[in-house]
C-alpha cells in the first residue's frame, strides 16, 4: 500500500494541498467551476499552524481505526485491495460518531449536511491531488519501503552536515 507522508520542516502553509483537495472533489474539478458550486466542495486535508509552524493533517487510514470501530452502520470500512479506510456516504446516517473517534479531526461533513466527507487518496488520480499541488514537497507519496528509506537518507545528510539531498 502506498502512503502519504508529511515532512513537516518543508510546509509553509500555502494551503495549496487544500485547495487542490476540494477542487479534486468538487464536480467540475476545476478551481473556476468549483467556487461556484451550489454545495461547495470541501478539502479533505487541513493545513494546521502550532508553534508558529503549519502541518498538513488528513486521514492517516490507520490499522486500527476508530472510526471504523465507531460506525454503527458500517459506513466506514477498510478496501481490500489498497487498505484504506473508506466511507460509504448512501449508508451515513450523519450520527457524527466517527468524528469523535477520530484521533486527528480530519473527519468533516458535507456543506449543509450532517453527511461525512474524509480523505479517499483521490481513487483515479495515480498520486492524490494534495501531493500534486505542495509546491515545497511537504507531501510525498509512495511505497513505505520507498520512502522510509528517503527519509533515512535525508537524516543521514542532516547529520553529516551536507542538508537535504
Amino acid at each position: 500500500m502506498s502512503e502519504l507522508v508529511v515532512n513537516k520542516e518543508r510546509c509553509v502553509g500555502c494551503c495549496s494541498c487544500e485547495i487542490a483537495c476540494a477542487v479534486e472533489h468538487s464536480l467540475t474539478r476545476r478551481v473556476f467551476g468549483a467556487v461556484s458550486e451550489s454545495s461547495p466542495p470541501r478539502k479533505r486535508i487541513f493545513v494546521t499552524a502550532a508553534g508558529g509552524r503549519c502541518l498538513p493533517l488528513n486521514c492517516r487510514h490507520c490499522e486500527d481505526a476508530l472510526c471504523v470501530q465507531a460506525c454503527p452502520v458500517g459506513a466506514f470500512y477498510r478496501d481490500k485491495d489498497e487498505g484504506l479506510v473508506l466511507h460509504a456516504e448512501e449508508l451515513c446516517l450523519g450520527c457524527g460518531l466517527c468524528q469523535m473517534a477520530c484521533p486527528f479531526g480530519v473527519i468533516s461533513r458535507r456543506a449543509g449536511s450532517k453527511v461525512i466527507v474524509k480523505c479517499d487518496r483521490c481513487p483515479g488520480l495515480s498520486v492524490p491531488a494534495c501531493v500534486n499541488a505542495c509546491p515545497t514537497g511537504a507531501l510525498v507519496y509512495g511505497e513505505a519501503p520507498i520512502l522510509e528509506n528517503l527519509k533515512r537518507q535525508e537524516l543521514a545528510g542532516k547529520l553529516l552536515g551536507l542538508g537535504s539531498l
